[in-house]
């Protein structure tokens, strides 16, 4: 539309009519404007703000054409040739062509696209839960025969999940219970090893993780690092930055952040080289061979993205762990205040752990954000401080009480503000008991190296008043000292 004017008592005043585009591409934005708006796209029907639940298991084809070349293999979306469009997720909601619920969805492609840009990573693929992510992540690049590397201390029900449900699928694991240890990693990693597993900060116990030490491992032996970043965040850290390649999310914790709903993600870094590391002896089938005739590789056809399309169309569309789309919605409304969470986690965090690590009825305070843990230079100085100088120590770690299993007890039994339950990453705060529930079924020697006692309890540091937290502490405390 062209500008007009008007005469005024000092000449023509030009209005200017013009529109400015929104903006869609989001790169290049800070990570708190990202969080808003990454992966919002304009509703031509109603104009809604707020991007909407698609409730639709299917979605109807223009007609045989168009039927044919979304189930051809070749393209999923509608505009085939926008400028800068290099994976499958830059193109906006409303731009993709899905087929089915199972392998994609309106609204929780909005999700994906956020995560995907406050990770830094080139694309995701939302599942139904953490343990799905994990799931599917991996088998993408393991089948029968094959064999993963994970670091000692991971969450309790991934190794379960390993020594369980992928043993019976012909799926090993060993642990490096010492990354610094060389002579650790040359005993474990085969030639069928497809992966090495790790967490960005452990729970229960805090026990941050080296990044880029086990990224320097991966690269001498041309392996995908696949990182659980639950308890970090992309607030906090970004494994992608520290050489890693692959992430996986518990959504159901920090990045939804209220406790209303079950989900996972898998986020592609895009920065893996599948076809070297094919060279070298790793074969990563589903994405570097074609899985019909006719029909090229996932890494000819989606490049930096052919892993994340490898996890959504030979995993998640296989197998079927589907994210809810209403979950999907409170995902990407979860994300759109994370930093602003996370900051308040972390503060509260640092108060309460330096407070309990002062109180005579406590043996042990595992947590990095204080200046006495061993991990406290790693996390305040390799993963960087932000601007109030706390590290990136995230708001979930362990405590031990004297008295042991019935210290425990005492101390469990007496909180009244936590939330006596499992699960992490809520607005409330919550406690568990390691030994008798996530780890019970292992044995004393591996919870012995894990570091896993009878007096340990796991706290998640909510959003109350830390004033109050601490007077629920103190209570708890006051029962464990009448013992």
């Amino acid at each position: 539309m062209m500008s007009s004017s008007t005469t005024g008592s000092t000449g023509p005043i030009r209005h200017d009519s013009t529109v400015a585009t929104p903006v869609y591409d989001w790169n290049g934005y800070g990570f708190d404007t990202r969080q808003v708006h990454a992966g919002e796209y304009h509703d031509k029907n109603n104009g809604l703000r707020v991007p909407p639940i698609a409730l639709s298991a299917g979605y109807l084809f223009d007609d045989f054409d168009d039927q044919v070349s979304r189930f051809d293999g070749s393209i999923h979306w509608r505009a085939e040739d926008l400028p800068g469009r290099e994976t499958p997720n830059s193109f906006s909601p409303s731009e993709r062509a899905p087929i089915y619920s199972r392998q994609g969805n309106p609204t929780n492609w909005v999700a994906e696209d956020r995560l995907a840009s406050l990770e830094g990573g080139v694309a995701s693929v939302a599942v139904a839960s953490g343990q799905a992510a994990i799931s599917a992540a991996l088998f993408a690049l393991a089948q029968h025969g094959d064999h993963i590397v994970s670091t000692g201390s991971i969450y309790g029900g991934t190794r379960i999940l390993f020594g369980r449900s992928f043993a019976r699928f012909g799926i090993t694991f060993d642990s490096v219970w010492d990354a610094a240890d060389d002579a650790e990693w040359e005993r474990v990693i085969r030639p069928n090893t497809k992966a090495i597993y790790t967490e960005t900060i452990p729970n229960p116990r805090n026990d941050i993780t080296d990044l880029r030490r086990i990224a320097e491992v991966a690269a001498r032996y041309h392996l995908p690092v696949v990182v659980d970043n639950t308890v970090g965040t992309p607030a906090l850290i970004r494994p992608f930055e520290h050489g890693c390649h692959i992430v996986v999310h518990s959504t159901t914790k920090f990045l939804t952040g209220h406790g209303a709903a079950v989900g996972g993600a898998v986020v592609d870094g895009g920065t893996f080289d599948w076809a070297a590391a094919e060279r070298a002896g790793r074969s990563f089938p589903l994405i570097t061979r074609s899985s019909r005739p006719n029909v090229a590789p996932m890494l000819e056809r989606f490049g930096a993205g052919a892993y994340a399309r490898a996890v959504r169309e030979s995993v998640v569309n296989d197998i079927g762990p589907t994210l809810s789309p209403l979950h999907g919605f409170l995902l990407h409304q979860g994300l759109e205040t994370l930093s602003l969470r996370m900051e308040r986690h972390v503060a509260s965090s640092i108060e309460i752990a330096a407070w309990l690590e002062k109180q005579p009825e406590v043996e042990s305070v595992d947590y990095a954000g204080l200046p006495s843990s061993p991990l406290h230079e790693l996390a305040v100085h390799d993963y960087g401080a932000d601007a109030q100088g706390r590290g990136r120590t995230g708001s979930v770690f362990g405590v031990t009480v004297h008295g042991g299993v019935e210290g425990a007890r005492a101390f469990f039994n007496g909180l009244r503000i936590f939330s006596r339950m499992t699960g992490i990453g809520d607005t409330r705060s919550m406690v568990l008991h390691p030994l008798s529930s996530t780890h019970g079924t292992f044995s004393p020697e591996i919870n012995a190296q894990l570091g896993v006692t009878p007096g340990l309890l796991r706290l998640s540091i909510g959003l109350e008043s830390v004033d109050d937290l601490i007077r629920d502490l103190r209570g708890a405390h006051d029962r464990v000292a009448a013992r």
